[in-house]
């Protein structure tokens, strides 16, 4: 008898094992999580550079870094970027810089950001001021190269040094992110002020679009371009660019810069509607940072945070605490003094860590806003094509 019940036992067993491998496949489930997406490859300036600036020139020091990092990690912040929330929310390891010859892994995509870029190049009519040789332009040829020397490697009989390279068909298989535009936008805006730099902005915005354009002949199907900050926010303009308090609105913010900023992205999102006409099967998608980002400056409690305009790490106190002769983590004899410009013990509380670009805290925040969705023109069911994972 009791022989009996164990095979009968083993029968039952091996058919429960045959039905749920049946359920499984005829739902779906996998007991890895899917994603659409094998990899991303972004273009940016220091709001999404994770190392390329400082690779290429290196001297980063602390206190970049030292919220999740706990070392300078290339990061114009005190930690995470967007990008780095965004490849985490996707199931992606942090994305190496396409100028990072150690330790870089390409199998899941390539940064080619670098701090200071540029849309345009340094010598476009009406540009005055060129600050970095890594413009949209460069990080598009260095895209090129490097799906180039992938179908070769691919495709040689040796097929070596592959093992931290992607295969050929994962161009088709990407995210393509764009975080690009500020720089263009603010470098000039003290020389030649707002209505000499909104002569030009028509031409960054083409640009952009024609580079969608390019990625799309190499196979890329799916981007995502995020729009300005309102840099009428940002603790470092309101010290260095001119404004009357007449200009302020109720939150401390610049009203002009940030219309302008307002113009602009919306010359930016009707350029990429009528790009869109012209790539079938693509996805091109306007992401409104912009306003998540308002939000935070003008609300930053309502949101966890304390501090809207006023910097983390700067230097001389006061509503901004930034000052443009000493730039965070640095120190220089001022006044006859030899003074540094210190970290907060908080960056946790503020929306802007040097004055410039953001905490880990404040793009932590941003990100879960784009990936609830309601950010995205047009609508983008990215919860649908990956099984999004929490950032932590």
């Amino acid at each position: 008898m009791g022989l009996r019940l164990h095979k009968t036992w083993m029968i039952f067993r091996e058919g429960l094992v045959v039905w749920v491998v049946v359920m499984v496949a005829m739902l779906g489930y996998s007991s890895e999580s899917k994603c659409d997406f094998e990899a991303i490859f972004n273009f940016g300036d220091s709001n999404s550079d994770t190392g390329g600036f400082w690779a290429a020139f290196p001297a980063q020091s602390g206190p970049f870094g030292m919220t999740y990092f706990k070392r300078p990690s290339g990061r114009a912040s005190d930690g995470r970027l967007i990008i780095d929330f965004f490849a985490q929310a996707l199931g992606l390891p942090f994305l190496s810089p396409y100028l990072q010859s150690i330790g870089s892994d390409y199998r899941h995509g390539v940064n080619y950001a670098t701090l200071a870029s540029t849309v345009l190049l340094p010598n476009t009519s009406l540009f005055v001021t060129g600050i970095s040789p890594f413009s949209l332009a460069i990080q598009l040829n260095q895209m090129k190269e490097f799906k180039a020397r992938v179908d070769e490697l691919h495709h040689s009989s040796g097929r070596t040094g592959l093992t931290k390279l992607p295969s050929p068909d994962v161009f088709g298989k990407s995210l393509y992110t764009f975080y690009i535009g500020q720089n263009d936008f603010t470098s000039n805006l003290g020389a030649i002020g707002i209505g000499g730099v909104k002569q030009y902005l028509p031409q960054v915005v083409s640009q952009i679009a024609g580079t969608i354009k390019e990625l799309y002949g190499l196979g890329g199907r799916a981007f995502l371009v995020l729009n300005l900050a309102p840099v009428g926010c940002y603790p470092a303009f309101l010290v260095e660019l001119s404004h009357g308090s007449s200009d302020l609105d109720e939150f401390g913010c610049a009203m002009s810069y940030n219309n302008a900023v307002v113009d602009y992205n919306k010359m930016l999102k009707e350029t990429l509607a009528q790009t869109r006409k012209a790539l079938s099967n693509a996805s091109l998608i306007y992401v409104d940072t912009y306003s998540v980002l308002l939000q935070l400056f003008r609300h930053p409690k309502s949101h966890g945070l304390q501090y809207g305009t006023k910097a983390c790490c700067g230097h001389g106190g006061g509503v901004y605490n930034f000052d443009p002769r000493l730039y965070c983590g640095n120190s220089k004899m001022i006044n006859g003094s030899i003074v540094t410009a210190t970290v907060c013990s908080d960056p946790q509380n503020y929306v802007s860590w040097d004055g410039i670009h953001a905490t880990e805290a404040a793009n932590k925040i941003v990100t879960m806003a784009i990936l609830n969705g309601s950010y995205f023109d047009p609508p983008f069911p990215l919860h649908l094509l990956c099984d999004l994972h929490p950032v932590g």
